[in-house]
């Protein structure tokens, strides 16, 4: 349940409230004059000049039996003289301003004090699981799998933030055809030896290389390779067998691989799920199910409502009444496929783990996948289907095209990173050399790069495609994560200049009384408050969609607007130790709005840039 998480427009709310109740025209009319419904009908004007909360009366004028500028006109005049803000009628619409009283009160000084970043923005939700980076082992991790890393940890870091209980897991594939492409190749055709480090990579590059040998061998050769992989397949599901031992082995360096790319990135997982563990048990439940139902079998013209049935030898659900197709759930062969198991993993994720909801961050493609999973679960019973949700985003693309594992043609991942960094330290950090510690530059390099990809893959809407630009990506002059940590390591380098200017008088909640807000009066002062009270409603927005580009956007153009005040309004040479003080006050809290807000999308920022 989202909670009213606004303390400034709860404010408003009780005054308007009030000045409802007040009108004895208004109150006898049996209008809803709780300060809660008025909250929610509070919006944010087209323009900010306008003011920094709008009221439409529309909802009123019905029982009243009147226009909304004539109510309008009436209400403002129940608005006494204030210090904490001022209103105007604009036609159907009572615009309200906030001095920098109130700003202080409700937003300023909470931030400062850290209050600001303790508020709920939800109460009570369900506890959630979210699934989201679902790596094959035997490939290699290339910068298409950023964005699932990226898009599902920014999602957990903003339920967690906005107060809701989330569980985390991550669902590999470590068996399949895939795999046995690439122990064939390693088995009866690689010539290399192993190498002795990046063994993860090299094993990309020999199912890659499998996979193209398959694809160019003559039909005769074909059938004899195919009959190699069926028993390299066999031994693997008999857990028995000298691939089954090369398997284990293999294995762990595409985990070593994995987990490396997620210590990089700073993504942890509460739970890891493998496509092994749920293999033979799907199926069995499958069986299990069927045998239950009775043998039934799909005769031309009969469809069996809710029921796992026969057809052709396979084993699944009709859904042509849902526009579904056949879901088939076990081959001919008596295997499973990727919706058996997910069958089977969705039962274990909400009864071992007593969740409520289930999100499932996974491309596109699988749209019809995840709608035939979970109408099947649904028609089986399972009445937390409809707590299902499947969170679909677009693909990565390089500038000349789509990357494909099997074709080869990727940008693998910790070869970009190695490559970012090298280039971060190159074009921005190489002129600190002998000034900064080496590790400094070494870890700034990191938090760069971090901020680049992870912004890069944020910044556009999930359904939206993704063209990965190096250069662009790391521009410190456009919409990027280095221009947002640039702003933030901006603001702690100014901070560090105006050293008369004692921490304390700003980070001690019984000394922030000691700010003069009120001789912030310029236009760019005004706005940038304004837009920092801002801060929790694209919280919400992020979390209530899952989209973390909305907060992606808000951070830009906070990171504008701040040095858009910086220019317009000086600091250290401010005319009086007051507005001195209080600009650097405001500085610190963009500061502090900066950093939680890259925080919350799992972008760290460097001190200095």
């Amino acid at each position: 349940m989202k909670n009213q998480f606004d303390e400034l427009k709860k404010q408003l709310s009780a005054w308007i409230s009030q000045a409802l109740i007040r009108n004895t025209e208004f109150s006898s009319a049996g209008l809803d004059a709780a300060a809660t419904t008025i909250y929610d009908l509070l919006v944010e004007p087209p323009q900010k000049e306008m003011g920094d909360l709008a009221l439409g009366l529309f909802p009123y004028a019905k029982a009243l039996k009147q226009g909304p500028p004539t109510i309008a006109a009436k209400l403002v005049q129940e608005f006494s003289s204030s210090d904490l803000f001022s209103v105007q009628v604009a036609g159907p619409y009572l615009n309200f301003r906030f001095t920098m009283k109130a700003f202080a009160e409700w937003v300023l000084n909470p931030i400062l004090d850290g209050r600001y970043f303790t508020r709920p923005i939800y109460m009570g939700a369900p506890k959630t699981m979210i699934e989201f980076s679902q790596p094959n082992t035997h490939k290699e991790l290339h910068v298409g799998h950023m964005r699932n890393l990226c898009l599902g940890d920014a999602l957990v870091k903003t339920l967690r933030f906005s107060g809701q209980d989330i569980v985390t897991s991550t669902f590999p594939g470590d068996v399949g055809t895939h795999v046995a492409k690439c122990l064939w190749y390693m088995k009866y055709h690689n010539t290399e030896p192993v190498p002795t480090k990046d063994k993860g990579e090299w094993l990309g590059r020999m199912y890659s290389a499998g996979h193209n040998k398959l694809e160019s061998e003559k039909a005769s050769d074909k059938t004899e390779f195919q009959a190699q992989l069926t028993e390299i397949l066999k031994q693997l599901e008999s857990k028995n067998g000298p691939f089954y031992d090369l398997w284990k082995e293999t294995r762990e360096w595409s985990i070593q691989l994995m987990k490396s790319v997620y210590d990089w990135a700073g993504v942890s997982f509460d739970i890891w799920y493998w496509e092994s563990d749920v293999d033979s048990s799907s199926v069995e439940f499958i069986k299990q199910v069927y045998q239950q139902q009775g043998m039934l079998k799909i005769e031309q013209g009969d469809m069996t409502k809710g029921k796992i049935v026969e057809s052709k030898g396979a084993i699944g659900m009709d859904l042509n009444a849902e526009n579904l197709g056949f879901c088939m759930l076990l081959k001919s062969d008596g295997t499973g496929l990727y919706a058996t198991k997910d069958i089977e993993l969705a039962r274990r994720k909400f009864t071992e783990h007593k969740i409520e909801k289930s999100i499932y961050v996974v491309d596109l493609r699988q749209a019809l996948h995840f709608q035939q999973v979970f109408k099947v679960l649904e028609k089986l019973g399972f009445e937390q289907a409809k707590n299902c949700y499947h969170l679909q985003y677009n693909f990565v693309e390089l500038p000349d095209g789509a990357m494909s594992s099997r074709k080869g043609n990727i940008v693998p991942i910790m070869a970009l990173i190695n490559q970012m960094q090298e280039k971060i330290i190159a074009d921005y950090l190489v002129r600190y050399r002998g000034e900064w510690a080496e590790d400094e530059i070494t870890k700034t390099a990191h938090k760069i790069a971090q901020g680049a990809i992870k912004y890069g893959m944020l910044r556009q809407d999930p359904g939206k495609k993704i063209v990965f630009e190096m250069t662009e990506w790391l521009k410190l002059d456009g919409e990027s994560g280095p221009f947002i940590q640039y702003s933030y390591a901006r603001i702690q380098s100014l901070l560090e200049k105006v050293a008369q200017v004692k921490s304390s008088a700003v980070m001690d909640g019984g000394l922030l009384h000691t700010v003069s807000w009120e001789t912030l009066t310029e236009k760019s002062e005004h706005e940038l408050v304004q837009f920092l009270s801002y801060f929790h409603h694209y919280v919400y927005m992020s979390a209530e969609n899952y989209k973390p580009s909305t907060l992606c956007g808000y951070l830009y153009d906070l990171a504008k607007r701040f040095n858009y005040f910086y220019h317009e309004c000086p600091i250290a040479q401010a005319p009086t130790d007051q507005l001195r003080q209080a600009r650097v006050c405001l500085a610190r809290a963009t500061g502090m709005v900066l950093e939680k807000g890259l925080s919350i999308l799992g972008i760290p920022v460097p001190q200095r840039m």
